[in-house]
């Protein structure tokens, strides 16, 4: 291999020490702005100044300021395809997606890496939280040294080929450590918070987004219980998710949740937080990192969103790309369209998404 890279630039003071980081390595980097979005995407009127406007100038300046050749790549015809167009079916199932994990299988490492292999560059380099580890002759996805700023979970669809042409750089830092990095460079973002927001949900609402990207109205349906009665009408089944108590405008002497979305029928379930519970799980497009198969059930930890810490649980494969996970203790919202993510030790054995 060679020691060419392109660095995925957001700018952000991530992806901007990251590319530092490459540089001192001795590597021959480039770096790379992804355009995701044009305005009209995410109902942004075409006058007004692009959305990701100034993250772009400010990766254009961190590439300056570091000494690598900079450029904006337009992904957007598949950021849509893959990832706005995912997001707002999903909805429209009734299921809850993670839009991060398909930004980074469909546009980080896939569209990004052919951009790189065209570009005779071996590597894609992240600002991601993670490590990459070779044993013997595999790849593994390890956590990242800050346990805080682990990212390991949204990584879990990477290939071995994949993973044998990226680089984490910062998988030994914490965020202290790469915010000092960057001042010591005099790059301006140093300080720059960290986007919380889904970036193509410019106003917050999903429901606003999906409805603006649709061109649909998703009509009024009835609430029910466990047992079909009808407690009141809800506003359309893309306002809901698994768990959801905020929002339902509903009144009853004990707090609700929602605990189930049915499109066909045009019903949002409610019940009590302790119906939320259980214990099983079935994974669909299951990817596996650390071994090729799971032979015989399996005790793991496992998750099943981003900010949960790791359960106890046994995993057996059912088929080429399809998983049970049975937990030890009953685990709350268990969401179908996020991702369940598997754990031995700090290495990632695979992942999949939630049925």
């Amino acid at each position: 291999m060679n020691n060419r890279a392109v660095v995925a630039m957001s700018g952000g003071v991530d992806s901007s020490v990251a590319a530092i980081l490459m540089k001192e390595r001795g590597f021959d980097c480039i770096g790379a702005t992804m355009r995701l979005y044009v305005n009209e995407d995410i109902g942004v009127p075409r006058e007004h100044a692009c959305c990701t406007q100034a993250d772009a100038e400010d990766a254009r300046f961190a590439a300056y300021a570091i000494g690598i050749p900079h450029y904006v790549f337009n992904f957007s015809d598949t950021f849509r395809r893959e990832v706005m167009d995912r997001f707002a079916a999903s909805y429209e199932r009734g299921v809850t997606p993670n839009p991060c994990i398909d930004c980074n299988k469909y546009l980080k490492f896939e569209r990004l890496y052919r951009r790189a292999r065209e570009l005779e560059c071996d590597y894609v380099v992240t600002g991601h939280y993670a490590r990459i580890e070779r044993d013997g002759g595999r790849y593994l996805l390890k956590k990242a040294a800050d346990s805080g700023k682990d990212q390991s979970y949204v990584l879990y669809t990477l290939t071995q080929e994949q993973l044998a042409h990226t680089l984490f750089p910062l998988g030994d830092y914490t965020k202290s450590e790469v915010r000092e990095i960057a001042a010591r460079h005099g790059l301006k973002n140093a300080q720059k918070p960290e986007s919380q927001d889904i970036c193509f949900v410019p106003t917050g609402s999903y429901a606003e987004f999906i409805e603006g990207h649709t061109g649909k109205k998703y009509p009024p349906g009835d609430f029910v219980d466990s047992e079909g009665n009808v407690l009141g009408r809800h506003g359309g089944i893309i306002r809901y998710t698994l768990g959801q108590r905020r929002g339902l405008g509903i009144s009853a002497p004990e707090p609700l949740y929602v605990t189930a979305i049915d499109p066909l029928r045009n019903t949002v379930t409610l019940g009590r937080s302790g119906e939320l519970y259980s214990r099983r799980l079935r994974a669909a497009e299951l990817n596996l990192i650390a071994l090729e198969r799971i032979e015989r059930p399996m005790r793991v930890k496992a998750k099943i969103r981003y900010r949960q810490s790791e359960q106890w649980a046994t995993v057996e494969q059912t088929g080429e790309d399809t998983a049970e996970v049975v937990f030890d203790d009953p685990q709350r919202a268990i969401t179908p369209g996020q991702a369940v993510v598997l754990y031995s030790g700090d290495t990632v054995i695979g992942g999949g998404r939630i049925e």
